[in-house]
């Protein structure tokens, strides 16, 4: 109770910084230089991932200096983590994010850069200890653990952000002004699509192999909630992606991206239906591999929505990857690229009287351009200037975690729980779609039955499918003691 109380007051401290410096007779700024911080007023924030997306994540966290990185944790500070523990030489290195947690108390907020599976159970542990958290994309692994979160984030008034960054792109207002003044006409249609996968994917898993383990990674802790097994080469740093265990897919890694753009300007929530396709790789004639294990090669989804008071008409969003984009619009020039450049990724957003055409939403050219039947066209710049690193996403963050929960600061926040958390099931929704897709029994012929390819009817408040009920074990997870959601 006593490091509880002295917790609050310093953030207390630190809320009303501004007030308290002007009853100095010497400016601080004259005391500590130019942009100086006073100890008091910094922000105490800790790393749960430090290489890799988590190296950039922690320094943005850090404002050039401006806030205290007190904790670094990892798994592996042998790899990209190392340029982490140099930038930060202060900072206590961990292993367990949870000793980290349990023994650091006076941080105040985490950057959560992990793999996917690890990033709800890290995220509750740090919100059940009411620390503020910035959650790389996506939010969380399951539709269940971002319905938590979500939920959590408001009882424990928690500061929250999701690593989408383009979310913060001041150019998103250019899209949102198209939209909001009718030029469109009803919306009803949005095409999406990306070139992810760009790692090994729709190949049945590599075998175990724990001699090749490199000796500085903790394995035990990299496999987090998932059950302990031996060490499979090459899944950390970065091949993890393609396997449902640990992964998201394609729609994981860049849907928060791309999803994010029509989610936000359309006013869209939880979907109503889902259903898909994916590709098949054959190693013998006639029968298709089969690896439920891991992510598809490439997919086509569909995704239904109710009407919205900015799409006046329900929406049907299609998400295909794999490198599989949709046909060039005829209103659109055909030397034009649609989305971003080469047209690799990029969303369609298709109304009445035009279309919009934009890039991925990360740290890519936003590229918006409005294209109206009667010939009106407007384009955004192709070569965006940013003071700020990832458009200030992780600055605004820090920022409102120091004027605290609710505050203008926090409600200004693009992707704080409230919003990242149905658009991230949303994206979730097609995982979901994939993985039933591919469920399977044997028929009394002896035949392989794939009885779940159907449409899928969501109820998303009570996040269930309503038509098939063995499509529900993958709205969320089981997991390893220790380690629950």
């Amino acid at each position: 109770m006593k490091t509880k109380k002295t917790n609050s007051s310093r953030r207390d401290f630190i809320k009303q910084g501004a007030l308290a410096s002007s009853i100095f007779v010497v400016p601080r700024h004259v005391l500590g230089g130019v942009g100086y911080t006073a100890p008091s007023d910094q922000l105490n924030i800790a790393a749960i991932g430090a290489g890799g997306k988590g190296a950039s994540d922690i320094r943005n966290a850090s404002v050039n200096g401006r806030e205290r990185i007190v904790a670094l944790c990892d798994v592996d500070f042998s790899g990209s983590a190392a340029a982490s523990v140099k930038r930060f030489p202060k900072a206590k290195l961990y292993a367990d994010y949870r000793e980290m947690l349990d023994k650091e108390k006076d941080i105040d907020a985490v950057t959560i850069s992990t793999p996917d599976h690890v990033h709800g159970p890290a995220a509750k542990y740090a919100m059940d200890r009411n620390k503020h958290v910035y959650v790389q994309k996506p939010m969380t692994h399951n539709i269940r653990e971002a319905r938590i979160l979500t939920e959590l984030a408001r009882t424990n008034k928690i500061v929250t952000q999701m690593g989408n960054q383009g979310g913060s792109n001041e150019l998103l207002g250019m899209v949102q002004k198209w939209v909001d003044s009718g030029v469109m006409g009803k919306i009803a249609k949005v095409q999406i699509w990306t070139n992810r996968p760009v790692w090994p994917q729709g190949n049945a898993m590599p075998e175990p192999n724990a001699s090749l383990k490199p000796d500085d990674l903790n394995w035990d802790l990299w496999l987090g909630p998932n059950e302990l097994k031996p060490y499979t080469p090459k899944m950390h740093p970065f091949n993890w992606r393609g396997w449902w265990d640990y992964g998201t897919g394609a729609l994981g890694d860049v849907g928060c991206h791309l999803i994010d753009i029509p989610f936000r300007t359309l006013g869209l929530k939880y979907p109503t239906a889902a259903e898909c396709s994916v590709a098949s790789i054959y190693s013998e004639m006639w029968n298709a591999d089969y690896h439920p294990e891991g992510c598809p090669p490439s997919s086509f989804i569909t995704l239904k929505f109710g009407a919205t008071a900015k799409s006046q008409s329900p929406i049907e969003m299609t998400w295909s990857d794999g490198g599989i984009r949709p046909s060039h619009p005829d209103i659109i020039p055909a030397n034009d690229d649609i989305g971003g450049k080469d047209s690799q990724n990029g969303v369609l957003i298709i109304g009445e009287k035009g279309i919009i055409s934009t890039n991925i939403n990360d740290s890519s050219p936003l590229m918006p351009k409005l294209y109206l039947n009667d010939g009106t066209t407007e384009f955004g710049p192709e070569v965006e200037k940013s003071d700020e690193p990832e458009y200030g996403h992780h600055r605004k963050w820090v920022d409102a975690c120091k004027a605290g929960f609710k505050s203008s600061e926090h409600l200004a926040l693009t992707s704080s729980f409230d919003y990242a958390g149905p658009m991230t099931e949303t994206v979730l929704m097609g995982n979901l779609a994939i993985r039933s897709y591919m469920l399977r029994k044997e028929d009394s012929k002896g035949k392989m039955d794939f009885y779940a390819r159907k449409k899928l009817l969501w109820d998303g408040e009570n996040m269930r499918i309503t038509n098939l009920e063995a499509a529900n074990q993958f709205v969320g997870r089981t997991y390893r003691k220790g380690w629950e959601v």
